[in-house]
C-alpha cells in the first residue's frame, strides 16, 4: 500500500508503484490542473511539488510528474496546482501572473504557478546560496505562447514580495501573505503519522523484486520513464530512491563520497562542495532544468551510459572511484574510467547496483573546469561537453584528468592526452601538442547535434578553454593553434 498526502488528503492506494505520478493525479484523483504535455520531462506542464520531511520541517522541490513513479511519492507530500489554491481568492503567485498578464492560452500556467510556489517555499539561504531567482525556478517550464517577458515580470514581483519573508517562521509567513493555504502547517504532523506505518506496497514490491532478475531498477525515472513509462506502469519495479545506503554526501580523510541517489540539486546545495568547486553552481545550471536537477541522480546518469552524460563527464575528470553493490550486499570497487564498456553498456552484472562514488578532495594546487556547448545554453543536451582537473606545481603539470563527451560511443576519458601532460611545463606548446593527441583519441559521428568535423573542432576548442579559464596569465589565446 502506497501512502502519501496529496494536497490536503491522505492517500492510501494499492495501485502499481510503476504508474506515473501524473497519471495517478489525473486519472485516479481527477485533478486535471496538472497537464499532460511532452511526457518526457521537458515542458514542465506536469510540474508538482514533492515535500520530504527532514524531521522538523518539510523540504519542497519541484519535479515533472510525467516521468516520476508513483511509488516514490510514498510518505511524501505531493502538491498540485489545486493544492495551492486559496478558498476565495487568487494566491500571491496567481495574482502576480494576473497582474502582469502572464498567461495566454493558459495550458502551461499551472506548471509555472507550481514552480514559482516551490521557489517561495525554499528557505532564503538555499536560494541565495545557489544564486537562484524565481525565474531560475521556472527554467524547466515552457510557455507555448512565447509569453516569457510577462512571466518574468511576474517572477520579479514575487521576488520583491519574498524579500520580506521571515525564514524563522516560513510556513506561517507564507500562509499569512497568501502564497499557500493554511493546511500546510499541519503537514509535518500528518507526514510523521504516515512514517509510523511501516507497511507499504512499494517496500513489499522491492522485497519481491530483489529476488527477480527481470525487475527493472528505478531511481527517479528521468531516463527510464521517457521511453518506457507505459511498460513500467504494468510491471513490478525495484524502487531505489529511498534506500538509505544509496544516499548522502560525506567527507572523510580527504575523500568525498556521494551516494548513487545524490541528485544534481543536492550537489549544488552542498556548502562544502561549493567551497571546493567555486563555480559549481555555474556548471550545474548547464545541466537539465530545475525539475530534472531535483530528480536526476548521479547513479542514474552513470548507468544510463549516455556518451554525453553531463555528470559522467564531470566525475570522470575527478578520477572517481565507484562502488558497486552485489546482490548479496558484498561490494567491489572500480575506477569510473573503466565503468563504461561500449555504447549504452556498463560494468554491471546481474543483480548489481551502483552504490556510491568517491574522489579525492581537490587541494590548493588542483584546478577544475567544466565546459558544455549545446544548441541552447540551458535545458539542452550537449553537442560536446568536457571537464578537466589539473595539478600544477612550480609550473609543472604533476597530474591531469580530462574527459570529453559527444565524441565517442562512451563518455571518453582521455588516457593518452592525460598521460602526455603529466610532467610537462605548462605553456602554449604543451597545450597545442596535447590537443593533437586529443584529436587522435576521439571519433565523433555526425548526428542532429552536429557534424563529426564540427564536434572534433569543438572538442579541441573546449580543451583550450579549460586552460584559458584556469590559467589566463600563463596561456594566451593567440598562441593556441586554430
Amino acid at each position: 500500500m502506497i501512502q502519501f498526502i496529496l494536497n490536503n488528503e491522505v492517500i492510501k492506494t494499492p495501485i502499481n508503484s510503476g504508474v506515473t505520478l501524473l497519471d495517478f493525479i489525473r486519472d485516479y484523483q481527477h485533478l486535471k490542473g496538472t497537464k499532460i504535455g511532452c511526457r518526457e520531462g521537458d515542458c514542465g506542464a506536469c510540474t508538482v511539488l514533492v515535500g520530504t520531511s527532514n524531521g522538523t520541517d518539510i523540504n519542497y522541490k519541484s519535479i515533472t510528474s510525467c516521468i516520476s513513479p508513483l511509488g516514490n511519492a510514498n510518505e511524501k507530500h505531493i502538491v498540485t496546482v489545486e493544492g495551492i489554491n486559496l478558498p476565495k481568492e487568487l494566491n500571491t503567485v496567481q495574482q502576480a501572473m494576473t497582474n502582469n498578464y502572464a498567461t495566454q492560452c493558459g495550458f502551461c500556467t499551472p506548471g509555472f504557478v507550481v514552480s514559482m510556489t516551490g521557489f517561495a517555499l525554499k528557505s532564503s539561504d538555499v536560494a541565495q546560496g545557489n544564486n537562484q531567482t524565481c525565474n531560475d525556478a521556472i527554467s524547466g517550464n515552457i510557455c507555448r505562447c512565447t509569453g516569457y517577458k510577462s512571466i518574468e515580470k511576474a517572477g520579479f514581483e514575487i521576488e520583491k514580495k519574498l524579500q520580506q519573508k521571515d525564514d524563522n517562521h516560513q510556513i506561517a509567513w507564507l500562509i499569512k501573505e497568501g502564497f499557500i493555504p493554511d493546511y500546510f502547517k499541519t503537514i509535518p504532523e500528518k507526514l510523521q503519522a504516515l512514517k509510523n506505518v511501516t507497511s507499504s506496497m512499494s517496500s513489499q514490491a522491492e522485497s519481491r523484486d530483489v529476488k527477480s532478475l527481470q525487475i527493472t531498477k528505478v531511481a527517479n525515472g528521468t531516463d527510464l520513464y521517457v521511453h518506457n513509462a507505459d511498460q513500467l506502469a504494468q510491471e513490478s519495479i525495484h524502487l531505489l530512491a529511498n534506500e538509505n545506503d544509496l544516499k548522502g554526501i560525506s567527507f572523510s580523510k580527504g575523500i568525498c563520497t556521494l551516494g548513487a541517489n545524490t541528485t544534481t540539486t543536492e550537489l549544488a546545495e552542498n556548502k562544502k562542495l561549493q567551497t571546493l568547486f567555486p563555480k559549481l553552481k555555474q556548471f550545474l545550471k548547464l545541466v537539465a532544468s530545475e525539475q530534472i536537477r531535483n530528480m536526476g541522480t548521479l547513479g542514474g546518469n552513470f548507468v544510463n551510459a549516455s556518451p554525453i552524460g553531463d555528470m559522467s563527464i564531470f566525475f570522470l575528470a575527478l578520477n572517481t572511484t565507484i562502488t558497486i553493490q552485489k546482490k548479496d550486499k558484498t561490494e567491489r570497487q572500480i575506477p569510473f574510467q573503466s565503468f563504461h564498456k561500449a555504447y549504452k553498456i556498463c560494468d554491471l552484472q546481474e543483480g548489481e547496483i551502483l552504490k556510491n562514488i568517491s574522489f579525492n578532495v581537490p587541494q590548493k594546487n588542483d584546478a577544475f573546469n567544466f565546459e558544455k556547448v549545446s544548441k541552447r545554453t540551458h535545458l539542452d543536451i550537449a553537442s560536446v561537453n568536457t571537464a578537466g582537473k589539473i595539478t600544477l606545481e612550480n609550473n609543472k603539470i604533476t597530474d591531469a584528468h580530462f574527459s570529453v563527451g559527444g565524441v565517442a560511443a562512451i563518455p571518453k576519458y582521455l588516457h593518452k592526452t592525460n598521460a602526455f601532460l603529466i610532467g610537462k611545463e605548462l605553456n602554449a606548446t604543451t597545450v597545442n601538442e596535447a590537443a593533437k593527441i586529443l584529436q587522435s583519441e576521439i571519433s565523433p559521428i555526425s548526428d542532429v547535434r552536429g557534424t563529426a568535423t564540427y564536434k572534433s573542432l569543438l572538442a579541441k576548442r573546449l580543451f583550450f578553454a579549460h586552460f584559458l579559464e584556469l590559467f589566463p596569465n600563463k596561456i594566451q589565446l593567440h598562441k593556441l593553434t586554430a
